[in-house]
């Protein structure tokens, strides 16, 4: 996939794309349909299939202080729809002058102008151009002037839940990361540097790896049964949230114990997956009795996994195999 910032090198192809515009955020199960439809579309036409996004997100310019936290940071939302098998993505840097384009400029001058659409793709809830005047009625009408057609690509639910981004940020910010989970399509995670903490852990409970802090949305404060990729190996573990209260006040922190590892960790980076809430963040009369609640975490989440990969184990079994048929 190709990454532009420029819709300039897009016009200068010439060629005839398939569209979709979005924040993208998450890339969560709706979005993954909506891009998955553009590429189908996309290859049957024999056109460039193309997502345009925004960066940043488009209420950080307009309305800082309402601007959501985010659930993926643009490098990782980059390799998630690149997944997807889109050819080009344009991040369109957004400003004041892109937010005070009219429907039809925004029409007239991106979609049918730089990336040449023949067909755009939306969600029901897609609005454009200045304060977001424009609905996907008055797209189509639109799309007819200029020359491409519009679908509307229906909602999507998962055990009665919109998938939304704004409704995967309320279950994270509330712990339910198990259901936001079910929404993404994938595990929540969080990426970043590892950096060094107090060494309160080391001397006192359990070392602990600790990620430095992000702008991104995270679960509420608490203890979760978690993955931690370092490089290209993953490691299971528990994940605390929080602000260590049994030592004091402390600014909120993400450190994260690995379960069943010993040796020295060489990489800079981690990537956590939250699967599963355990508890809430608690304060301990001393360091000892949180040593012992983390014993039990770690246990509780020994259990976790290996009712997990025995689940894994009956549906890998129970899958028809077509081999010689």
């Amino acid at each position: 996939m190709r990454v532009t910032h420029s819709l300039e090198r897009v016009r200068a192809l010439r060629t005839p794309s398939v569209v979709t515009v979005g924040n993208f955020d998450g890339v969560h199960l709706a979005h993954q349909r909506l891009l998955r439809r553009v590429v189908e579309v996309a290859r049957g036409l024999g056109a460039l299939a193309v997502a345009l996004t925004f960066e940043p997100h488009p209420v950080k310019v307009l309305a800082p202080e309402q601007a959501p936290k985010l659930l993926t940071r643009l490098p990782h939302k980059v390799q998630l729809i690149a997944e997807t098998g889109i050819d080009v993505l344009v991040v369109l840097p957004f400003n004041r002058e892109v937010a005070h384009l009219s429907p039809l400029e925004f029409v007239r001058t991106i979609l049918a102008g730089s990336l040449h659409a023949v067909s755009l793709h939306v969600g029901p809830s897609f609005r454009f151009g200045y304060r977001q005047s424009g609905d996907t009625d008055i797209l189509r009408e639109l799309g007819r002037q200029e020359g491409f057609q519009v679908e509307v690509v229906p909602l999507v639910e998962v055990r009665r839940e919109k998938v939304s981004s704004t409704r995967i940020r309320e279950l994270v910010g509330r712990g339910a990361v198990n259901m936001a989970c079910r929404l993404l399509g994938r595990p929540l995670s969080t990426q970043g540097a590892i950096v060094a903490g107090l060494g309160v852990g080391r001397k006192h409970t359990v070392p602990t790896l600790n990620l430095a802090p992000i702008e991104a949305q995270l679960p509420k404060e608490g203890v979760y049964v978690t993955r931690t990729r370092l490089g290209g190996t993953s490691h299971d573990s528990v994940t605390n949230v929080g602000y260590k209260p049994t030592f004091g006040d402390h600014r909120l922190t993400v450190e994260t114990y690995l379960l069943d590892f010993s040796g020295e960790i060489s990489e800079h980076e981690m990537e956590i997956e939250f699967l599963y809430r355990l508890r809430d963040e608690i304060k301990f009369q001393n360091p000892a009795m949180l040593k012992l609640q983390i014993q039990e975490d770690a246990r509780r989440s020994l259990k976790f996994f290996r009712l997990l990969r025995l689940i894994q184990q009956r549906a890998r079994r129970t899958t028809p195999s077509f081999e010689g048929h």
